[in-house]
């Protein structure tokens, strides 16, 4: 028995199966399609063919069988790879009896199964007087042979294994496959593993991206059984892959039953069912291919999480009212890369066309969409801001477009608008742009296109008159380079583009900044006094060398930060450098790993641990008139928005335990 070599990416290995006369003639087809495929040569039969194979199978694999007549039919109740038979044609048949006849006058022909019908009508008519005979497995063969050898008959032409038992009985026996019958089977052989190795490789990509989905999914044939899961649904059904795969699905967990689906073709969207005494938003879809109901598929979310998100996406996302609170005047500074931007953006207030504000985090980018907004005509219209990195796909689709009643299970009653039509006649402002899934991107192209936008399950679009301010901290045009962002979306938004230059960058603007900010913070904090000129001054000072990773931002917890660690005594003498330094040691270092309360990390910023000790100190520490409850509360908002609702990791960021978080949240009527 021949053996693969390693299996080489892009080689096929066809394992050929036949014996004596058949064996050489698949040794001899074999190096035509060396350039495809590996063919290793099997001298067996039946159950040694079947144990032959499966050696090769575990060693370096084998996508297709290659064999004849009954040892054909033999592999291939007992294989799970396919099995291509040898069939000999008319012109095989003529061929291998012409032979016979030049040899003797008593001629039989043995066939595995039935012979063919035109082959009888030929014999018959003509007067042949050949004999014709078939078999269908070994015990048949043999019984063949020894009846044919009783009649007289002393050359046969038949498969391999009656050539061979014909020979045993000293009879003359000639193989009844061409070298063109072989070399037809192999060429289908090669093509069905080709076409069956693709397919594998389509499902384990399949089954890689359904391993990653947090939502159940299970897809099923047309008769029901189980063809591929995912971990979450094994976990929700209780069992694993193993033991669920080839299984109907009713068998396992008859409420997932997909047989209505398969039956009817209808699709059954976001249905709330019980599962196993749990409630569960199930989906189920028909799977068509080429037009073809080929099986289904079943989606199981878990509505915990779905409202979860909903009830975090509006508390933390939807603004109350929609309006603009801040103008150009608003953003602080004289330096020349500040004032250059603030007069562009005058400019771009005059004008109705899209403004694409490129800048890092924290630089204000939100303050100057407001600002062109109050600026330009739409001053008195809605001002609706978004930020698009915040919701998942779904929820971001039904945030921005709306949806009518009864587009999905637990919509709202009478539907819902979206932001885009809540920012009729105003200014809608679109943060994270860079952020957008770019499914949502086509659909936010048809909005700038065609100034109309299409609710979810509607059918007629609603005409909208808005202006779009979109904003990002990302390189858009590399971002459409690697296929992340659509370049034509780009275009679209790159109309007006303005830029906010970091505060690294406008130092001699720190200063005017540190002062502005202050008397904000001291405001909020009922201590005007608490924003002396000995603060700013020292603030101003060590931020020259500092490169403000967090900009606007991160100056603005900065001072924060120092205004409540402060001791209560130090707010009657100047602020000196030494007693800054124990307060933000990171204005000292000079890198940018180690700023402030909140620091650059991957693009988000995070809050610098709190000692356990610090947050635990009671208001008296404190100057009685500092509202320290508030300034914790602040800090654990913000802690809770940077972790998306998880307590654990806000307690994480806050470095405290998970107890003591809790205990602050309950003081606090968190």
């Amino acid at each position: 028995m021949s053996s693969f070599p390693a299996r080489s990416s892009g080689r096929l290995n066809i394992a050929a199966v036949g014996f004596h006369g058949l064996r050489n003639l698949l040794e001899a087809a074999a190096p035509a399609y060396a350039g495809v495929a590996e063919v290793a040569v099997l001298d067996k039969i039946y159950d040694d063919a079947v144990r032959g194979i499966t050696e090769l199978r575990a060693a370096n694999g084998v996508d297709a069988v290659v064999a004849a007549g009954s040892n054909g039919q033999f592999l291939r109740e007992r294989l799970d790879i396919p099995v291509v038979l040898i069939k000999p044609d008319g012109f095989d048949l003529m061929q291998s009896l012409a032979g016979a006849a030049a040899r003797s006058r008593r001629i039989a022909l043995v066939t595995y199964g039935a012979p063919p019908p035109e082959l009888l009508l030929f014999n018959e008519r003509f007067s042949l007087q050949l004999e014709v005979r078939s078999y269908a497995n070994e015990a048949e063969a043999q019984e063949c042979v020894d009846t044919l050898a009783g009649m007289g008959v002393n050359t046969i032409v038949a498969p391999g294994l009656v050539v061979d038992l014909a020979r045993a009985r000293g009879l003359e026996g000639l193989l009844l496959y061409s070298q063109g019958a072989v070399r037809e089977a192999m060429s289908a052989a090669i093509d069905i593993a080709r076409v069956a190795r693709q397919e594998t490789a389509r499902r384990e990509k399949l089954n890689i991206i359904l391993g990653q989905l947090k939502d159940g999914v299970v897809a099923v044939g047309q008769d029901e059984t189980i063809e591929a899961v995912n971990p979450a649904m094994e976990a929700f059904i209780g069992l694993p892959a193993e033991q669920l795969l080839g299984r109907r699905l009713s068998a396992v967990q008859g409420e997932l039953s997909l047989a209505h689906t398969l039956r009817t073709g209808k699709a059954e969207v976001e249905k709330v069912q019980q599962v196993g005494g749990r409630t569960s938003v199930v989906t189920r879809l028909p799977i068509l291919e080429q037009g073809r109901r080929t099986g289904a598929v079943l989606v199981c979310q878990d509505p915990v999480v779905i409202q979860r998100l909903d009830r975090s996406l509006r508390t933390r996302q939807r603004p109350a009212q929609h309006h603009a609170k801040y103008s150009l005047a608003s953003l602080v500074g004289e330096s020349q890369a500040l004032q250059r931007a603030k007069r562009r953006a005058q400019r771009c207030a005059q004008s109705a066309a899209t403004v694409l504000v490129v800048g890092e985090s924290g630089t204000g980018k939100e303050l100057l969409a407001q600002g062109i907004h109050n600026a330009s005509e739409r001053r008195a219209q809605p001002f609706v801001a978004i930020n698009c990195a915040a919701f998942p796909e779904s929820l971001l689709e039904s945030e921005l477009f709306g949806y009518v009643e009864g587009a999905f299970t637990g919509s709202s009653r009478g539907g819902k608008m979206g932001l885009f039509e809540a920012a009729h006649t105003g200014t809608i402002f679109l943060d994270e742009i860079g952020e957008m899934p770019l499914s949502l991107q086509t659909r936010l192209l048809r909005v700038l296109q065609e100034r109309e936008v299409l609710r979810i399950g509607a059918t007629v679009p609603t005409p909208v008159d808005l202006r779009v301010i979109a904003a990002t901290h990302r390189d858009l045009a590399e971002q459409v380079r690697k296929g992340l962002f659509r370049q034509d979306l780009y275009y679209r938004l790159n109309i007006l583009g303005l830029h906010l230059p970091p505060l690294r960058e406008r130092h001699g603007d720190l200063p005017l900044l540190v002062r502005h900010l202050a008397e904000k913070i001291a405001l909020s904090l009922n201590e005007p006094k608490l924003a002396d000129e000995s603060l700013v001054e020292a603030v101003a000072q060590a931020g020259q060398h500092y490169t403000w990773p967090g900009n606007i931002r991160e100056l603005e917890n900065l001072i924060e930060r120092i205004m409540v660690f402060r001791e209560p005594r130090a707010e009657l003498s100047p602020m000196t450098q030494e007693e800054l330094r124990e307060i933000a040691p990171e204005l000292f270092s000079g890198r940018a790993a180690e700023g402030g309360a909140h620091s650059l990390v991957e693009g988000r910023y995070v809050i610098d641990p709190i000692e356990p000790e610090r947050l635990d100190e009671q208001p008296n520490t404190l100057p009685v008139e500092m509202d320290l409850q508030a300034v914790e509360r602040r800090h654990i908002l913000t802690a809770l928005e940077q972790a998306r609702g998880n307590r654990d990791e806000a307690a994480h960021i806050l470095g405290v335990s998970r107890t003591t978080l809790w205990r602050k949240m309950k003081k606090l009527g968190l």
